[in-house]
C-alpha cells in the first residue's frame, strides 16, 4: 500500500479527548506528524468529518487541535489531517516531534496521563 503522507510520522503515546457528532470520546494518539495524527478510539466518526480534540502534553498543558477525518475503522480509530493550525499549535507539534525523535528508536513512546476537567 502506498503511503500518501507528505510528512514523516513518529510513534507517540499521548492521551486525548475528541469531540465529534456523537459526543465526547477518550482516545490515544499513537502516531504524529506535522500534518496529522492517528487517534486510537472506539468513538464513531466518518471520513470528511471535522473533529475537535485536545491532547495532554508531557508538560501537563493541553493542545487544542482540529482535523479532518481522512480514514476511519469502526472500533479501532481514525486518522486526521490537521486543519487551520495557528503558529502556537505548529510550534507545540514541532516540540512533540522533537521529543519523539530524541526518545530513541521510532517505536519508543512519549507519554502523558489524561486529566479530566
Amino acid at each position: 500500500m502506498e503511503d500518501r503522507r507528505a510528512k514523516p510520522r513518529l510513534s507517540v503515546n499521548l492521551e486525548a479527548v475528541w469531540d465529534g457528532n456523537t459526543g465526547n470520546h477518550p482516545a490515544m494518539i499513537t502516531n504524529l506528524s506535522g500534518g496529522g495524527c492517528y487517534l486510537d478510539t472506539v468513538g464513531e466518526t466518518r471520513s470528511g468529518e471535522i473533529v475537535c480534540f485536545r491532547v495532554l502534553l508531557p508538560d501537563d498543558d493541553w493542545l487544542y487541535l482540529e482535523g479532518e477525518v481522512r480514514h476511519y475503522v469502526a472500533g479501532v480509530g481514525f486518522g486526521v489531517q490537521f486543519v487551520d493550525l495557528n503558529e502556537e499549535q505548529q510550534h507545540k507539534i514541532e516540540w512533540l516531534l522533537r521529543l519523539a525523535k530524541e526518545s530513541g528508536t521510532p517505536v519508543s513512546k512519549i507519554s502523558a496521563s489524561l486529566v479530566e476537567d
